[in-house]
């Protein structure tokens, strides 16, 4: 479609550009995490216009400021009472990183609505950093300072650094969606994301892939270690009377893949699906109660022994803290956690376990505690089991 500039000024001072909002979706839990905002044209004839057709004009002919304001605005009054921990993710021009009061049009903007700025998160892309990067750095800081969260944008393509990642206070690092399109079919671009996700992990970055379009993809994904993931199969930008819709729906179930299609995933070919595929395989054959926990103390994975212990299914762990799934138990075993997060092994703990149902006898329960290292030696999580010695 070809548009001139004057369309595109008279729809900015006609407030014709609204927003729509795509789901970030957990790929753990297929639970919906949150929002990304994308620009849209309200065209009287033509809908709603990609902005592929007109954010090139604006930010060529000095508009785009105006336009990013007329944005934040209207996704910060339609989200305003969006719930906890529901995030809303927004894209900033690399033009708008040369302008130092960038941090203040988009606090004014979310005081203006009353949108709390915690659950913001920033978008920039790589390319905007490459030759403005002490701007971007000032900028990144007092975003920070005002509570938002930094997400470095398409990761992977063209102008990737380390140095971007270690001179910002980046929290996600968002995988292109030119790697996650071949991902299914193609060992280099799994490998990329497998290393993307490592990264990600070391330097304590929420992974976020972008244009998923298809479970297999999802899947893998998932297998690989990504945390979140938006796209097609997840949801279509939606207007904003859609976001309630959108909140209460229910959670997108997603298979546990050992294999996607007739391809299998070879630890060769990522580093955290050779783990994970070992840790299953060890986790299904155990005849104890076996699980890993982060350093937040929250289930990443565990085995049916162990959830038929808690009396609550497999899914219904992930990604839920224990406090939260066994509030009976956790003030006994908390103290050991904490230790073994310092990185002390703790093994043989006996504890009486509280009956999960009514008229069942309390158990006796045998607990060890073992901290997870990573290549520095830095505890990354907990690996604890637990045996029923009731019997004996």
């Amino acid at each position: 479609m070809l548009v001139n500039l004057t369309d595109v000024r008279r729809a900015i001072e006609c407030e014709s550009t609204v927003p729509c909002f795509q789901p970030i979706v957990g790929l753990r839990t297929g639970r919906l995490a949150g929002f990304e905002v994308l620009a849209r044209w309200e065209h009287p004839d033509y809908g709603l216009i990609l902005p592929e057709n007109f954010i090139s004009l604006a930010e060529q002919n000095g508009l785009i400021e105006q336009l990013t304001a007329q944005i934040l605005s209207k996704s910060f009054y339609s989200t305003a009472l969006l719930p906890e921990p529901l995030f809303l993710a927004v894209n900033i021009s690399p033009i708008q990183l040369h302008c130092l009061n960038l941090p203040q049009q988009i606090q004014e903007a979310a005081h203006d609505s009353g949108f709390p700025l915690r659950q913001l998160t920033v978008e920039v892309t790589e390319s905007a950093l490459v030759d403005n990067l002490e701007h971007a750095r000032k900028i990144a800081i007092q975003l920070r300072d005002m509570g938002c969260q930094l997400a470095l944008d398409d990761f992977g393509t063209g102008y990737s650094s380390l140095r971007h990642l270690r001179a910002l206070p980046f929290n996600k690092l968002k995988i292109d969606r030119s790697f996650v399109e071949s991902l299914t079919y193609e060992r280099e671009s799994r490998k990329i994301v497998a290393a993307v996700v490592g990264l990600g992990y070391s330097l304590d970055m929420i992974s976020v892939a972008e244009g998923v379009e298809t479970e297999k993809q999802a899947d893998m994904l998932r297998w690989l270690g990504c945390e979140l993931g938006q796209g097609w199969f997840f949801g279509s930008p939606l207007p904003a009377e859609f976001i309630p819709d959108m909140i209460v729906a229910a959670p997108r179930t997603l298979s546990t893949p050992r294999s996607v299609g007739s391809m299998t995933v070879s630890g060769l070919d990522a580093l955290p699906a050779q783990r994970l595929a070992q840790l299953q395989a060890i986790y299904d054959g155990a005849p104890v109660g076996l699980c890993f926990l982060d350093k937040n103390l929250r289930y990443v994975s565990l085995n049916q022994r162990l959830a038929n212990m808690n009396g609550a299914p497999v899914e219904a762990h992930l990604g839920k803290p224990i406090d939260e799934m066994i509030p009976d138990l956790f003030p006994t075993v908390e103290p050991y956690l904490r230790r073994a997060l310092s990185g002390e092994v703790i093994p043989k703990v006996e504890a009486p376990r509280p009956s999960i149902r009514p008229g069942q006898p309390e158990r006796t329960i045998l607990l060890s505690y073992h901290p997870a290292l990573d290549e520095t030696g830095d505890v990354i999580g907990i690996s604890v089991a637990v045996v029923d010695v009731t019997e004996l």
